[in-house]
Order: C-alpha cells, then sequence, then structure tokens
C-alpha cells in the first residue's frame, strides 16, 4: 500500500518497519508478478525503497539528537559509556591475545619436538632406503680394467 499522511500516534521507529514492510510487499505482490511493465514495478519499488530511506535518516536524526541533549545535560553519562566501551574492548583484545599466545605456544612445542627427534642419535639408518644403503656399503667397489 501506498504510503499516506502520517499518522499522529506512529512512532518513527513504527514509520520505519511500516516502511520496510512495504519494501518486502511492493517485491511479493501480485501485481508486480502479474505485472508486464517492467518500468512500472521499477518505479513502485525505487518509491518504496526511497521512502524506507528517508524514514531511516529521520530516525537516525532523531537519535542523534537525543545523543545530543544527553551528552549536554549528563556528560558524565556520555563519559561512562565511552569507558564501558573501552573495557570492552580491552576485554576482547586480552582474549585475542591468550589465543594467539596458546597457538604460538602449541607451535614452539611442536617445533621443540621435531627438533628433539633430529638430535636424537641414530644408530641404524631407518627409512625404506636405509637398508640398501647400509647393503651397498658393504660392497667392494669394482675394478677398473685396463
Amino acid at each position: 500500500p501506498p504510503p499516506g499522511p502520517r499518522n499522529p500516534n506512529a512512532t518513527l521507529v513504527d514509520e520505519l518497519e511500516a516502511a520496510f514492510e512495504a519494501c518486502f510487499a511492493s517485491l511479493v505482490s501480485q501485481d508486480y508478478v502479474n505485472g508486464t511493465d517492467q518500468e512500472e514495478i521499477r518505479t513502485g519499488v525505487d518509491q518504496c525503497i526511497q521512502k524506507f530511506l528517508d524514514v531511516a535518516r529521520q530516525t537516525e536524526c532523531f537519535f542523534l539528537q537525543k545523543r545530543l541533549q544527553l551528552s549536554v545535560q549528563k556528560p558524565e553519562q556520555v563519559i561512562k559509556e565511552d569507558v564501558s566501551e573501552l573495557r570492552n574492548e580491552l576485554q576482547r583484545k586480552e582474549a585475542l591475545i591468550q589465543k594467539h599466545l596458546a597457538k604460538l605456544r602449541h607451535w614452539q612445542q611442536v617445533l621443540e619436538d621435531i627438533s628433539v627427534q633430529h638430535k636424537k642419535p641414530t644408530e641404524m639408518p631407518q627409512g625404506p632406503l636405509a637398508y640398501l644403503e647400509q647393503a651397498s656399503a658393504n660392497i667392494p667397489a669394482p675394478m677398473k680394467q685396463t
């Protein structure tokens, strides 16, 4: 349905919700589904989206004005909110640091395990070619024919 005159009892949030629903309604409306005039469909959808964007801007403006009033009347409240946000940010970053440290410890342990394995003296070579290498070391080199 096309947007009508502003309902005096409706809040900006109610209007925003109605405009949002109108956007979806315009996309799934039987008039648009059965319609053949693509330009008419596009115009209707554009109007609904524009109305939604206008009400969204009004809503944002309303909240910014309230925020400004709050900062003037109760500046300590704004500071408390800022401090709270900074604390949350510090906690998030601390958790991230702990996660990275845990990964670092894990990979350090992996590298340490690998280096310990390579430092072990091996009396007998191991692996599929080790037997051939050991056996070929005992075979005398062929004599040159002159």
